[in-house]
């Protein structure tokens, strides 16, 4: 087999309809647009969602849902994943710095320590909100839990 040989696969190329060719080519006179309407023309272009005219399902169908604009998002770190951070580092302090160094967090995510894992080490911890039991569990191991 060389280059000069090769041919497509039987059956799997045909040749291009040719519309506007005269009325003996079969595909003359309207070129297979049929008679008037927007379609036949030249320059159509249907808008998105259009439906001949019929109302739209995105009109049809109710609006449903609320997006609070105060809502404020915060990422959850347990208190597991502050102590395997201490383990691992020999960290005293944890702040958004040292999450984020550990990939944790975002650069500019806003955090929350919750209280699921226990905390065996004393740690000093600065996140923007903590829970009631994180924050305990954070004294009662005789660290600090600072608020931003």
């Amino acid at each position: 087999m060389e280059l000069y040989n090769l041919t497509p696969a039987a059956g799997s190329t045909h040749s291009e309809k040719r519309i506007g060719r005269g009325a003996g080519s079969g595909k003359g006179g309207t070129s297979t647009r049929g008679h008037k309407g927007a379609k036949s023309r030249s320059g159509y272009s249907k808008k998105i969602g259009f439906e001949g005219g019929q109302m739209p399902i995105q009109r049809r169908l109710p609006k449903f849902g609320f997006k609070n604009i105060n809502h404020v998002e915060y990422k959850a770190i347990n208190l597991s994943s502050l102590q395997a951070l201490a383990d691992d580092q020999k960290l005293e302090k944890i702040g958004l710095e040292e999450l984020h160094a550990a990939g944790l967090i975002g650069k500019k995510m806003l955090v929350k320590v919750l209280g699921k894992g226990t905390l065996t080490a004393k740690l000093i911890v600065e996140a923007n909100a903590f829970s009631k039991s994180a924050e305990a569990a954070i004294v009662a191991a005789g660290g600090e839990a600072k608020k931003l």
